[in-house]
């Protein structure tokens, strides 16, 4: 096997995009967050299903590594059934090395349902109970991409932490799943103390944190004591904020050429392009102006991989970006 520049550990799904025509958005009980209504006990017509293989965090990152030119792969677990398979297919079309794929008998690839009405989505999960192996990789990647797990993952996470402490070169990029942010920071503090870089939005830096607080320079260097050398908070269309050397910064997005067509996928093309970056070489400056770039492109598409651009075409979007496309010290 080639020398890997970014190896992605996670969860593996396809996704099957249905698009709605008939809900409406409300706010939640607790007037903080927004919800998505359909008639109960109805029959409600939708416009189109799309599936799209090969997905989740992990997926998309060795994905965005691939296009941007880097040696990817990805350590993750399907079933032997056809799901699974057309999952292979597609990291392969999609120059993702899959020799640490692991396949199971009797066992269901994962399989998750978006509800897409306007530009935003609501994702039915469920991972499966994958039976996690221990971590043999005989050539060291350069960076390890952790993220999305299931639930009963905790004694995994303890595996590559024994894998990472005598590997000690290899950079970790911590970008927490749902269940990862369940299992708590005490939990993978280990994790935690050993990541390079950590990335994840405002509400999962409250979850994690425990903490309501709306200031998020705050909330990066309250997540810095935990062990991560640099974190990155992201703030949807607001843009993301960043903390260096105990220096932060806000990075805004790159402006779309027109409006949003579906995000998912946003959040994960911003980091794992942001990884990549600092793979090929970049400083962290430099790799923070290419994030928002394919960000802005995968909303552009169905699904979170069909937007992603090469190294060339983003160094376009760099020559052409407007004056105020800047990290600002904050």
């Amino acid at each position: 096997m080639k020398k890997i520049d970014l190896l992605a550990i996670g969860d593996m799904t396809s996704d099957a995009f249905i698009r709605l025509q008939q809900a409406h958005i409300a706010d939640s009980v607790d007037h903080v967050s927004k919800e998505i209504c359909l008639s109960y006990g109805e029959k409600i017509p939708y416009e189109f299903v799309k599936i799209v293989r090969a997905v989740g965090n992990a997926g998309n990152a060795t994905t965005s590594a691939a296009r941007l030119g880097l040696t990817s792969a990805i350590i993750s677990n399907i079933g032997n059934d056809q799901n699974g398979k057309e999952c292979l297919t597609e990291l392969k079309k999609n120059g993702v090395i899959r020799k640490l794929v692991n396949v199971h008998k009797n066992i269901a690839t994962n399989f998750h349902y978006v509800l897409w009405y306007g530009a935003e989505r609501t994702i039915l999960v469920k991972h499966e109970k994958f039976p996690y192996a221990q971590i043999d990789i005989k050539k060291e990647p350069k960076w390890i991409y952790l993220t999305s797990l299931g639930e009963h993952s905790q004694d995994y996470h303890t595996n590559i932490t024994r894998y990472l402490d005598t590997h000690r070169n290899i950079k970790l990029a911590f970008q927490p799943g749902t269940y990862q942010i369940k299992l708590g920071k005490e939990a993978l503090a280990t994790i935690y103390k050993r990541t390079t870089i950590f990335f994840c939005n405002v509400e999962e830096a409250r979850r994690i944190l425990k903490d309501e607080t709306s200031d998020i320079p705050a909330m990066m260097r309250a997540i810095h004591t935990l062990g991560p050398i640099t974190v990155v908070i992201t703030d949807g269309i607001k843009g993301a904020y960043v903390l260096e050397n105990d220096i932060a910064y806000f990075m805004p997005v790159y402006p779309d050429s027109k409006p949003p067509y579906e995000r998912t996928g946003a959040g994960d093309a911003f980091a794992s392009t942001v990884v990549a970056a600092l793979a090929l070489g970049k400083t962290l400056q430099e790799a923070l102006l290419w994030g928002p770039i394919n960000s802005m492109s995968v909303v552009q598409y169905i699904g979170a991989q069909e937007g992603l651009l090469s190294q060339p075409k983003i160094e376009e979007y760099l020559r052409t970006a407007p004056t105020e496309y800047a990290l600002k010290k904050i």
